[in-house]
């Protein structure tokens, strides 16, 4: 039997894909926080954000820590690298649209500045 198995980063496409847990993300990306903290964000029970941040953390995305009973997490953008580098044509291309844009709203304006001299 052949088991492939994918880099961690690849995970962080499907977990970020989740609105929940983008959201997880953004709180853990200000500070540290419980888990307890975290579900008490969410208005779902406390296992369905324990599978969230499941997922988070196999992508690689939350670091995990634990201090006696409690587990706190972080944010771990390391994964997010490779998401990153894949949006970087895209930014390119919308910044290329956005020049375009430029140009035609600023020769509509001259055209109608000038329509208006006459």
């Amino acid at each position: 039997m052949v088991t492939h198995s994918r880099p961690r980063t690849d995970g962080a496409f499907g977990a970020i894909a989740d609105p929940t847990r983008r959201a997880i993300l953004d709180l853990v990306r200000h500070r540290e926080m419980s888990a307890g903290d975290i579900a008490r964000r969410f208005p779902v029970s406390r296992p369905a954000i324990a599978k969230h941040v499941r997922v988070l953390r196999e992508a690689g995305l939350l670091r995990e820590r634990r201090e006696a009973t409690q587990i706190f997490y972080t944010l771990d953008p390391e994964a997010l690298r490779t998401v990153d580098r894949w949006l970087q044509p895209y930014r390119l291309f919308w910044a290329a649209k956005l020049v375009d844009l430029k140009r035609v709203v600023e020769a509509d304006a001259k055209a109608k500045a000038k329509k208006g001299d006459s």
